[in-house]
């Protein structure tokens, strides 16, 4: 890593204030967002959060349109699908009115953060590591949005569908908690977001050296099947085209890594 002159003429202490500065910067960041979403929450929880309880939700209208087109997926069909959730503890709507805002903001506030961040390390950056670094961030936050938009849209709709009409025994109805909603709610879709990190993370080992396009062409029939594996069990549903709905767009990240990782013998 390269030092400019302004970092050589700072001291540690200098850093460390700066740094201080930079955390300050990003909590500021945080409690805004925090505070704009702890007084938007009742609107997003009823218009956003709450939409895939009910059948007008834009995956379950698609699917049901090609379900009347086609008698392959009758199972498709998700009309008058409405989940109905309750609240069993005393303080639970309070609590996640609180924590909802508080990860709502932190997942808003990430690009900023990023930002100060980089603003804090460029300076000791040789030109051509800035160059890289950029691109990174960049990617890093294109992709981890992207995951999320999959989660909320497609990921967390399918594996709501089938958990909340799955039963043992038809003698045991289901009563969904708003505590289990917003767990899964939460962890399905931050989950995606990391996981569309995968190019991201393919793309740093590549400029490090440790792999390269052949081990992603070598293992592509290894990832087909742990991918459809992963995409059963996300929405074990029982019909293909639910399956491959979900399994495409993961497996597009072994391509998009492909894309990116240098080839072998190439600098």
């Amino acid at each position: 890593m390269g030092e400019s002159a302004d970092s050589i003429k700072m001291g540690f202490w200098e850093h460390v204030e700066v740094l201080r500065f930079v955390l300050l910067k990003s909590l500021g960041v945080i409690a805004v967002f925090t505070a704009g979403f702890f007084f938007a929450l009742p609107w997003l929880f009823d218009h956003v959060i709450l939409a895939p309880c009910h059948p007008d939700f834009p995956l379950y209208t698609l699917l049901t349109a090609i379900s009347s087109l086609s008698n392959l997926f009758p199972d498709l069909s998700i009309t008058g699908h409405t989940v109905e959730l309750i609240n069993i503890q005393l303080a639970s709507q309070f609590f996640i009115h609180m924590t909802t805002s508080f990860w709502l903001g932190v997942v808003f506030s990430f690009p900023f953060i990023i930002f100060f961040i980089w603003n804090f390390i460029s300076p000791g950056l040789y030109p051509r590591e800035k160059q890289g670094i950029k691109k990174a961030f960049l990617i890093g936050n294109i992709m981890f949005y992207l995951g999320v938009a999959t989660g909320y849209f497609l990921v967390f709709p399918l594996t709501l569908r089938f958990l909340a009409d799955y039963q043992i025994s038809s003698s045991i109805p289901n009563q969904i908690s708003l505590d289990s909603y917003m767990d899964n709610f939460m962890v399905l879709i931050l989950v995606m977001g990391i996981i569309f990190e995968l190019p991201l993370l393919a793309w740093l080992i590549g400029k490090a050296g440790i792999i390269n396009k052949s081990f992603f062409k070598k293992f592509r029939r290894h990832a087909i099947v742990i991918l459809l594996a992963l995409a059963a069990i996300v929405t074990p549903t029982g019909d293909p085209f639910t399956l491959l709905v979900v399994f495409f767009p993961i497996y597009s990240l072994w391509e998009l890594s492909i894309f990116l990782v240098p080839s072998p013998n190439t600098d």
